[in-house]
């Protein structure tokens, strides 16, 4: 009875092109975005906001830009570690060699040099798809994996390697706290989804799912594969190349390559088909559900364990972690291959015709 949209005309253009087209939804997400920001923060203590809420923002912002490219363009993709580290050594070498550049404009950057690189390995998906496609971006990984591990330009001619950052500020408040690098991210995630949303639904966005549905029929009715499928590209790399910088800058402060591993792009592609492939909302599921999920396994384990006189290792923890995701994504395949946002969307469905069973 509470979620209808009885009485809410549309009387203009503007009105009926709304993203919430329900007041419901659109006072739902207001509110949500507020508690997220002004009541949320002074709820948790340090830990939540270091090992949940932080990587799940910025794993949100990186699901999203795959989810870009693999759900509303239909190109698979197993190179996105590799724009995340593209985007966050790009993002250092201009925040340590050029003094004074203000660290939000070094990951805007960053973001642009993974736009070039994923338009570079995106020039394949021109003449190939599918598994081909797949491959030729995991080359891109392979790639990437080399060239940060063996010149030492990238690393700043760090002996060993990796490399840190701390002691960065914006407008003046220095993020340093779990709060204030909590509120840095939030702000990036909210910015970028709602110009992702606002981007799938333009011409652009119908452009894609064109594509993505039958790129030869896209074709005959004047859509233009190569620019639809390099332009995904390039706005999903951008994407993901800030969410690593943000990755390495916020959430790691100090990393070395094997910290934009191809695990790192397999663990994104999980997200985007547990969450729903072309869907925003799917993006936010995903990185919930698989930064979650392996934090309660590893606390309800042992307690399970403990009950029938079992000690579970931690090696048992990390094999049973992988059991359940792959038996998961094997699930969500067969029986939900739109993820959890098809099943956020038809709760939503019958929460409008109830407390009628028609």
């Amino acid at each position: 009875m509470i979620y209808r949209e009885n009485g809410q005309f549309k009387t203009n253009y503007t009105s009926d092109q709304q993203i919430f087209g329900i007041t419901q939804d659109r006072w739902f997400v207001l509110g949500l975005m507020a508690f997220a920001a002004f009541i949320l923060p002074f709820l948790v203590d340090e830990y939540m906001f270091r090992a949940i809420l932080i990587p799940f923002l910025i794993l949100s912002l990186a699901a999203l830009g795959v989810n870009i490219l693999v759900g509303y363009c239909g190109q698979i993709s197993l190179g996105s570690g590799a724009f995340m580290a593209v985007g966050a050594y790009a993002a250092y070498n201009f925040f340590v060699r050029m003094d004074g550049m203000p660290v939000i404009i070094c990951l805007l950057l960053g973001g642009v040099f993974s736009t070039l690189v994923g338009v570079f390995f995106g020039i394949p998906s021109l003449r190939v798809r599918g598994l081909y496609l797949a491959i030729a971006t995991l080359a891109a990984q392979f790639f990437c994996d080399w060239a940060f591990s063996r010149i030492a330009w990238f690393t700043n001619n760090s002996s060993s390697g990796s490399v840190s950052v701390s002691g960065f500020d914006v407008f003046g408040m220095p993020i340093d706290s779990p709060i204030s690098k909590y509120w840095f991210c939030l702000a990036f995630l909210i910015v970028f989804a709602v110009l992702a949303k606002n981007l799938v639904r333009s011409a652009v966005g119908r452009e894609w799912m064109a594509i993505r549905d039958m790129d030869v029929a896209a074709a005959v009715i004047g859509i233009r594969p190569m620019y639809a499928k390099l332009s995904a590209f390039a706005v999903s790399s951008f994407i993901i190349g800030v969410a690593g910088g943000l990755w390495g800058f916020v959430h790691l402060g100090s990393w070395e390559p094997a910290a934009f591993s191809v695990d790192r792009s397999f663990q994104l592609l999980f997200m985007v088909i547990l969450g729903g492939m072309g869907s925003i909302m799917g993006s936010f599921m995903g990185a919930a559900f698989i930064v979650i999920l392996p934090i309660v396994i590893n606390i309800v384990l042992p307690e399970l364990g403990a009950l029938v006189g079992w000690q579970v290792s931690t090696a048992a923890v990390t094999h049973a972690e992988n059991m359940i995701f792959g038996a998961l994504i094997v699930w969500f395949l067969i029986v939900e291959p739109h993820g959890l946002a098809k099943l956020w969307s038809i709760g939503k469905q019958k929460l409008r015709l109830w407390p009628f069973p028609h």
